[in-house]
């Protein structure tokens, strides 16, 4: 790509990782090092030549690349900025991945290093964690945020959009307050909610019941939950401004829906759900969305023994991977029997294909 030969990756787990593989799966001539605190993981990536070259300490020929990517887990962001930052060329732009911008642009306006930094944030993600987690299409037409801060240059902004754009994503520019007031709403505050109604139900059933008869939509819009506490107590803590305000303003919301319902306002119940309903359908492609995608069927099956292997087996047959399989009890929200689980849209497209070809009742989520 023009005006980019190197990067330097700081931190080669599920994002650092799959920037590299994505740069070498799209054969973006561009030389990659990278430095983590896991050796193995470094020596991995080299010996499947993910990286040109790697290094255990920050040096200087490391830190000069064209463009520096801050990949470790967002606690240790602003402590390597303060470490590295007296080593870090002009004509370098440093940027992050981190879900949260406030902390280290605050970090950055403190520094030397305001005209060269612009914050990052790929709208991407996984269950899982690390190297070995990450994938060359990780990042392909997601969201990613670019946050730039107040000194750093017009053609630093436009390099880095356009490197983005190289790996497939989509850029979007925005300052940092924007950014973290918007993932409060659509991410953060979500997250919560979700564990809240499975913390909720937790402490409600007395005898299990709950807990059996939980699945379809209940397991679907709490999903999130199961995301890792670590993680999401960092979050909570780093973007705890913005969050307070969504909070606050969902409070609000739930309290006049208990007013209404105290009070039989069946107008106002309907407007309730018929305004989220026609919010909602309006949304855009939901692979783009921050909360990641999970791409699903139901299949209408019969009562026979070795149907779900049956099925399996077919799939497989024509190099479809699932994820997870298993049948539905609770189907009062959901059509279809057997729920499958794919990793990515094009096998749940081929499977929708396969399976409609052997008669089976398909329904796509």
């Amino acid at each position: 790509m023009h005006n980019i030969n190197q990067i330097s990756i700081i931190g080669l787990g599920l994002i650092g990782g799959s920037l590299a593989k994505t740069i070498r799966f799209r054969n973006l001539p561009i030389k990659t090092f990278a430095y983590d605190a896991n050796v193995s993981t470094l020596k991995q990536a080299k010996d499947e030549g993910i990286i040109d070259e790697y290094t255990t300490t920050l040096t200087k020929q490391f830190l000069s690349s064209d463009i520096i990517f801050l990949c470790a887990p967002v606690e240790y962001n602003n402590e390597l900025l303060n470490t590295i930052k007296n080593d870090l060329s002009s004509n370098s732009i440093i940027t992050d991945v981190g879900s949260v911008k406030q902390n280290i642009h605050e970090t950055v306006d403190k520094t030397i290093i305001e005209d060269i930094f612009i914050g990052g944030h790929p709208m991407a993600g996984s269950e899982k964690s690390g190297y070995n987690a990450s994938t060359h299409y990780l990042l392909e037409n997601a969201y990613y945020v670019l946050t730039p801060s107040k000194k750093v240059s017009q053609d630093k902004v436009t390099l880095l959009n356009d490197f983005v754009k190289a790996i497939g994503a989509i850029p979007i520019l925005l300052n940092y307050n924007e950014h973290d007031y918007a993932t409060a709403a659509i991410s953060h505050v979500p997250h919560i909610v979700a564990s809240s109604l499975v913390n909720l139900v937790k402490s409600s059933d007395q005898n299990g019941l709950m807990k059996q008869l939980a699945a379809g939509g209940f397991k679907d819009i709490t999903r999130i939950a199961s995301a890792s506490p670590d993680l999401w107590k960092q979050i909570s803590l780093t973007n705890k401004d913005q969050i307070l305000k969504i909070l606050t303003n969902y409070i609000q919301q739930l309290n006049t829906f208990k007013d209404n319902l105290m009070e039989d306002d069946a107008d106002s119940i309907f407007e309730f759900f018929n305004e989220a309903n026609d919010y909602r359908n309006s949304f855009a492609d939901p692979s783009t969305s921050i909360i990641e995608k999970s791409y699903s069927i139901m299949v209408d099956i019969p009562d026979e023994l070795g149907i779900i292997g049956k099925i399996a087996t077919l799939l497989s047959e024509h190099q479809i991977s699932i994820k997870n399989i298993g049948i539905v009890h609770n189907r009062e929200f959901e059509n279809g029997v057997l729920k499958i689980i794919f990793y990515n849209n094009e096998s749940q497209l081929k499977s929708i294909k396969i399976l409609k070809s052997y008669n089976y009742t398909v329904y796509e989520r």
